[in-house]
């Protein structure tokens, strides 16, 4: 499939989930949707800055990861993020790792 039809085509993501019968989110109305979104692009990219790569979102449908050289890998949800992030990086990519995570607090 080409990368338009994958982005035109694609479903929400449970992590920006739509309230709905049956189906619990805090996230009621598009405004705190998309406050949640850049909350999260925002603690991804402070991740991503250990290897010099950005995460932007396009257009509330898809994620541009870019790396300081230009290279740019376009994918619909976060679940690709990581295996995306390793792919440009070139090395393994372990956000729950401890030293990370204590690199991230200090810097708060």
């Amino acid at each position: 499939m080409c990368s338009l039809c994958g982005i035109l085509g694609c479903d929400d993501h449970w992590s920006s989930a739509v309230a709905r019968d049956g189906v619990y989110s805090r996230n009621g109305d598009r405004l705190s949707r998309r406050r949640e979104a850049a909350h999260r692009e925002h603690m991804v990219n402070c991740i991503l800055a250990l290897r010099r790569l950005r995460l932007a979102d396009w257009r509330g449908r898809a994620y541009v990861l870019s790396t300081a050289t230009g290279k740019v890998r376009i994918f619909d949800s976060l679940s690709h993020l990581w295996p995306e992030a390793e792919a440009l990086s070139g090395g393994s990519f372990d956000p729950l790792d401890p030293e990370l995570l204590a690199r991230l607090q200090a810097q708060s």
